[in-house]
């Protein structure tokens, strides 16, 4: 269902709330409204939405050095296309 769609995920210590925007059945934009990251893990906040948008996926390669960073963002995201499609 094409719109826009929040969701959240946390494992500590990070988390993130994303908005999604789904158009024509795919994932078109993906903003992070909120990421709460290591140092390490800041580097994911363009990187993991610009894979997850390319590769029309959820699970996608994470960072490496930053895997939870990267996973906290992909379930987001999981959570926010879920309500697109309940």
């Amino acid at each position: 269902m094409d719109g826009v769609y929040e969701g959240s995920y946390r494992s500590l210590p990070n988390s993130a709330v994303v908005k999604v925007t789904i158009a024509e059945g795919r994932i078109d934009k993906i903003e992070l409204l909120k990421h709460f990251a290591s140092w390490k893990g800041n580097k994911v906040a363009e990187i993991i939405p610009r894979r997850i948008v390319s590769e029309q996926s959820t699970s996608v390669d994470a960072v490496t050095g930053a895997t939870n960073s990267s996973r906290v963002i992909m379930n987001a995201v999981q959570k926010a296309v879920e309500k697109a499609y309940k």
